[in-house]
């Protein structure tokens, strides 16, 4: 009788072993779950704007995205094809354009990544302005912009080129290029 009794101990040894394999296995598995969903979208939103107005209650600045996605876990929102606007009446207004972007929490500095466009139409004032440059750092509130990347402003025939850049698009507007400053004009 005695070997009928080692085996069922055995057997229940065995069962107690793969019960604990298995629920570890299940919270190791619950876990990974949890931390999967810890970094998703709270809110998002096909199509995003938003407008900001100045102490007079006059717009000064317009951002719109294809898409966003907002992350309660750091409170950035992802902005997908930004294009950001400063309006300084009765001039044109500026434009802020990337392929993504990153609007940090409260919404005090919207960062552009990779390949930036900044642009200002013609007028009466000046000539159209392009300047081509690369992960901008953008603080809405004082219309100001700067990257330590290389930059490039085009105006016309004119050229200059030059590494980091700082940019306020408000009155007084105010753009400088940091080093290595280089620039072609046509003389006409």
């Amino acid at each position: 009788m005695m070997p009928k009794h080692n085996a069922f101990y055995g057997y229940v040894i065995a069962l107690a072993i793969m019960s604990s394999l298995f629920a570890k296995w299940l919270v190791n598995e619950d876990v990974e779950r949890r931390e999967a969903v810890a970094h998703s979208a709270d809110f998002f939103s096909v199509g995003y704007a938003k407008w900001q107005m100045n102490e007079q209650g006059v717009l000064a600045s317009h951002l719109t995205a294809n898409k966003m996605a907002h992350y309660s876990d750091n409170g950035i929102t992802h902005l997908e094809n930004p294009l950001m606007f400063f309006y300084n009446s009765p001039n044109p207004a500026w434009t802020c354009h990337s392929e993504t972007g990153e609007l940090e929490k409260g919404g005090e500095t919207l960062l552009l990544n990779g390949k930036v466009e900044i642009e200002r139409a013609a007028s009466s004032q000046g000539r159209e302005l392009i300047i081509h440059t690369s992960n901008l750092t953008v603080y809405p509130k004082t219309s100001f912009a700067q990257t330590n990347e290389f930059a490039e402003l085009r105006s016309g025939e004119n050229l200059t080129t030059g590494l980091g850049m700082k940019a306020t698009f408000s009155s007084p507007v105010h753009l400088e290029l940091l080093a290595k400053v280089h620039g072609n004009y046509d003389k006409k």
